[in-house]
């Protein structure tokens, strides 16, 4: 046994080569895409459906019109697509409990916008 327990700290020998130069790609399934500076893609055309409803019911008589139904997707992209529902329609709106909530009868911007962004909206209720 040596008088220094410790393990050499000085590097040791380099490798002198690539260990994984002498495998081949064939057969193989191709990487993905460098993401260097390409855009991000487009989302997928359907990922699924959202109701949009219009509501009165505990409003004080105003109108509110209401995405619901979001299946896959966090708080943060609802907020996202509440802000530019709230731009295109040039209202106010929030979301609350996974519904996005626009102030007037915007139904069809808020399916527009919708649309743009994947989703398959449907107008639900009367």
């Amino acid at each position: 046994m040596s008088k220094d327990p410790k393990a050499p700290i000085d590097g040791g020998r380099s490798l002198g080569q690539n260990p994984f130069a002498g495998l081949s790609g064939a057969g193989l399934p191709p990487g993905p895409p460098p993401r260097g500076g390409v855009p991000d893609e487009p989302p997928a055309k359907n990922r699924g459906r959202v109701d949009i409803l219009r509501e009165k019911e505990g409003r004080g008589g105003k109108t509110v019109t209401v995405a619901a139904g979001f299946v896959g997707i966090g708080q943060p992209e609802k907020e996202q697509l509440a802000k530019k529902m709230r731009t295109a329609c040039g209202c106010g709106g929030t979301v609350k409990d996974g519904r996005i909530e626009i102030q007037g009868d915007q139904r069809e911007k808020v399916a527009q916008v919708l649309a743009e962004a994947g989703f398959r909206p449907v107008f639900a209720g009367g």
